[in-house]
């Protein structure tokens, strides 16, 4: 190709200095010269293109000082050297792809730190400082959702409902201070039972139909009311609603829409901490000791409910009880060790108990 020649500027990265030069396009270098005096010679292989300002065409050369560089502004000029420099994006591309990837990662681990470092630390300093009648209204939010997720249907037979009642009040009464909570059987192929913040508790028809006494359902009905009570369920809540939003960040979705159904999954999905487990054991266990009624029934009901799975090969659509509340053989042993201070009276009558088992019955 023929030689083109045009001026442009020219800093050699070492001062301030703005030098006019007059450069030499050919078909294998760049010669800059500065009147008469030859200053440097780029290979066009080297030559690297620059971010610059509108109608200017900024050069570097690969592997000089950084902050070498050429600035031109005649089109005749630029189009010579686009033609002859074949590489004039391959650095810069790679660099800003290089950088893009670096900080995504970043961003990335970062995000992961806080959903799983941060968050639960966060969540546990919170909670005690959010007002109980916050705490409801977060509950009713996800409230609808749960009940979504689970076909939606509270289970209203009379005699059920009558036999709940009398159940949920001689726990409560046993309790010091009493658990304010708003109990319903929700009508559910799955094993299960859920806490919501603000006191909400469901219990499953699947659950009641595995139970063979009232004691097993009203130790796991002590269970979910030692969450409410230790405010576990607001303590999720606020974890789920944290990483909600990170996820929001990462998938694009920073105006935090769908966090309302990403916080009820995970107040059904995950498993409570062995700590927040062990504690809803303690306080079922004392429920039960002040009754007069063993604490080890809710026991045999979880061991039931794993032994159908094991057996079935049934791992249900949506998690069981022992997905989200694992049975450990600590928890078991503690649960054995409860020692009853007096034989109590049942919690329900023959006919109470079988209203409650059939609660969900529709005429």
């Amino acid at each position: 190709m023929r030689s083109v020649m045009a001026d442009a500027v020219f800093y050699d990265g070492e001062s301030a200095r703005r030098r006019t030069v007059s450069l030499n396009v050919a078909a294998s270098a760049i010669d800059i010269h500065e009147g008469r005096e030859w200053i440097a010679s780029w290979a066009v292989a080297e030559v690297r293109q620059r971010e610059a300002p509108n109608g200017v065409l900024r050069l570097t050369r690969s592997g000089a000082c950084s902050l070498a560089r050429l600035d031109v502004t005649d089109a005749e000029l630029q189009a010579a050297i686009r033609l002859s420099c074949r590489h004039l994006d391959d650095s810069d591309r790679r660099e800003r792809t290089g950088r893009i990837l670096f900080w995504s990662a970043a961003a990335t681990v970062s995000i992961l730190l806080c959903v799983f470092l941060l968050l639960p630390i966060l969540a546990e300093r919170l909670t005690p400082l959010i007002p109980f009648s916050y705490e409801r209204r977060l509950g009713t939010a996800v409230d609808n959702q749960v009940r979504t997720i689970f076909s939606g249907k509270i289970c209203e037979e009379p005699r059920g409902l009558s036999a709940l009642k009398v159940l949920t009040a001689r726990l409560q009464k046993a309790q010091n201070p009493q658990v304010d909570v708003d109990v319903a059987v929700l009508e559910s192929k799955v094993p299960n039972a859920i806490a919501l913040p603000g006191g909400r508790i469901y219990l499953f028809k699947a659950l009641l139909d595995k139970a063979e006494s009232v004691d097993e359902v009203a130790g796991v009905l002590a269970h979910e009311m030692g969450h409410v009570a230790h405010r576990d369920g607001l303590r999720k809540m606020i974890q789920a609603g944290g990483t909600s939003y990170f996820l929001g960040l990462l998938l694009g979705d920073v105006t935090g829409g769908g966090a309302i159904v990403l916080v009820s999954r995970y107040l059904i999905d995950s498993a409570h901490s062995r700590e927040a487990e062990a504690a809803a054991d303690d306080f079922a266990g004392r429920t039960m000791a002040a009754l007069g009624r063993p604490a080890y029934a809710m026991a045999l009901l979880l061991q039931r409910i794993e032994g159908d799975r094991t057996t079935d090969g049934n791992d249900f659509a949506i998690p069981a009880f022992l997905s989200t509340h694992p049975v450990t053989d600590q928890r078991l042993k503690a649960l054995e060790k409860q020692v009853l201070p007096h034989q109590g009276e049942p919690l329900l009558s023959q006919e109470e108990w079988r209203a409650l088992k059939e609660i969900c019955k529709t005429t």
